[in-house]
């Protein structure tokens, strides 16, 4: 028993050959010699990439096809390529006429106060189950967890009837952005993320701090917030994009045009504004976001990857 033993643990043990460590495919060594098989493989390659790029920028470039479109263009030559020439006014006319850069200028100021409070929310609540672990943190965090089997539309009336007059301060938040701010802060699902990454946080760090003196908040903000920037992007660009897109809730809780996203201002107006001013409106709203992602992608990305890459 005791050689089998050994036996095993040497298997365990012992390091992977060459022939081991390499990345294992579909596709021997001996067929990639193969000139039909290295023409296939091409050939399967860019095929794949072109359908994926086709699906996912196809619709991306209609749409910036059509901004530029004349109304009559986009409804009686959908495919083809400005018969009438390129309109270009078409996009200060949208950012004027049909108020998109107010539409614009509430859904930034929509998504900073979604960020701002989500962040917080997110950043606190983690903390509290993850560094703290009080005696009840299992319990919250349980609650927390059972929350995210709740569909969003069974909540839908509890939470009107809650921002319709908030209980013990009797406030009406209805046409406010606190209607959006404080129901989106609460996101169960940030805050898990965030507990879990508190949890791979190296406790020694924690435990020198508090026998140097240093408080609870103290201990937050100088030694947990600088460790978690990677967390902090990657629950920054969840909370914009949900709340960038968010479209059901603006609807019932903004009914004042002055005060509408972007998402809400444009089903408001697509029966009365020109086709070609809704598609430059449409496409004006979708290029920003595109264009701060790709502006800011390797902060993002890296974010993500250390986030998922942090041990304990």
């Amino acid at each position: 028993m005791t050689s089998v033993t050994t036996t095993l643990r040497a298997i365990v043990k012992r390091p992977a050959g060459p022939e081991e460590s390499e990345d294992r495919t579909n596709i021997s060594e001996l067929d990639r010699t193969r000139r039909s098989v290295r023409i296939t493989t091409v050939i399967l390659a860019v095929t794949v990439i072109a359908g994926l790029l086709l699906v996912s920028f196809g619709p991306l470039l209609w749409l910036f096809k059509a901004a530029l479109s004349t109304s009559q263009d986009i409804l009686k030559y959908p495919f083809e390529w400005w018969p009438s020439g390129i309109q270009w006014q078409n996009l200060p006319d949208a950012w004027s006429q049909i108020r998109i850069g107010q539409y614009l200028l509430n859904t930034v100021w929509m998504a900073a106060g979604c960020w701002f409070f989500g962040l917080l929310v997110a950043l606190t609540g983690g903390y509290g189950i993850a560094i703290l672990r009080p005696r009840y943190a299992k319990a919250v965090n349980v609650a927390v967890l059972a929350t995210l089997f709740i569909p969003g539309v069974v909540s839908l009336i509890s939470l009107y009837v809650t921002v319709l007059d908030v209980p013990l301060l009797g406030v009406n938040l209805v046409n406010t952005f606190w209607s959006v701010w404080l129901p989106t802060a609460a996101n169960a699902f940030n805050v898990l993320l965030v507990a879990r990454f508190f949890d791979r946080l190296p406790r020694d760090v924690f435990e020198a701090a508090k026998i140097d003196g240093a408080g609870v908040f103290r201990v937050f903000w100088s030694i947990v917030l600088p460790m978690s920037r990677p967390v902090i992007g990657v629950v920054s660009l969840l909370t914009i994009v949900g709340s960038w897109k968010e479209f059901l809730w603006p609807l019932l809780v903004l009914p004042s045009p002055d005060l509408q996203p972007l998402s809400v201002g444009l089903y408001r107006i697509s029966d009365t504004a020109p086709t070609s001013l809704l598609m430059a409106g449409m496409f004006i709203s979708v290029i920003i976001p595109i264009a701060l992602f790709l502006l800011f992608q390797r902060q993002f990305l890296r974010s993500a990857g250390q986030a998922g890459a942090i041990k304990g």
